[in-house]
């Protein structure tokens, strides 16, 4: 089973009809047991960037949160944020998560700029915990080409599916 970041499913609550023909006291087959939910607490964030001058330039935010720039870009913002992620599901079980490579940002102006090498804190075999719970963080290298002023926006979507 997989689900893509940011689509939900409804859950849906079995209930017994007590105008049916025969009643009974079986507990309700759950149909998603098993299933993945994925939810995202906190969104890869650059906050602010400082652009010295004309050209080119990148910020890295890394998953354990450190951060750097170089070329024309002289710091990040301090509200910078790594993103964070939870998954549940069966306990124990081994999961695969996909991460784009690459994402593009757009601004309102029609602007583009690319948030590249994206990378998580997971490690290279991913589990679910005893409880079935599994959180890990990402982060990426925001690329600045010429003058990139403005808010950017953009979509990064995580799969997760069971091994």
């Amino acid at each position: 089973m997989g689900f893509v970041l940011l689509l939900a499913s409804p859950s849906s609550a079995a209930a017994q009809c007590r105008l049916c023909d025969k009643p009974t006291t079986e507990m309700p087959v759950e149909t998603n047991v098993g299933a993945l939910e994925v939810r995202v607490e906190t969104r890869l964030d650059f906050d602010s960037v400082i652009v010295m001058g004309a050209g080119d330039g990148s910020a890295t935010l890394r998953p354990d949160g450190t951060r750097m720039a170089t070329g024309t870009l002289s710091d990040v913002g301090g509200r910078a944020m790594v993103g964070t992620v939870s998954v549940r599901g069966m306990p124990n079980r081994s999961v695969r998560v996909e991460l784009p490579r690459m994402v593009v940002l757009h601004s309102v102006s029609g602007g583009e700029i690319r948030v590249e090498q994206i990378a998580s804190d997971l490690p290279s075999l991913a589990r679910l915990d005893a409880a079935g719970n599994l959180t890990f963080h990402f982060g990426g290298r925001l690329e600045l080409k010429g003058d990139a002023d403005g808010g950017y926006r953009g979509e990064l979507p995580i799969t997760v599916d069971y091994l």
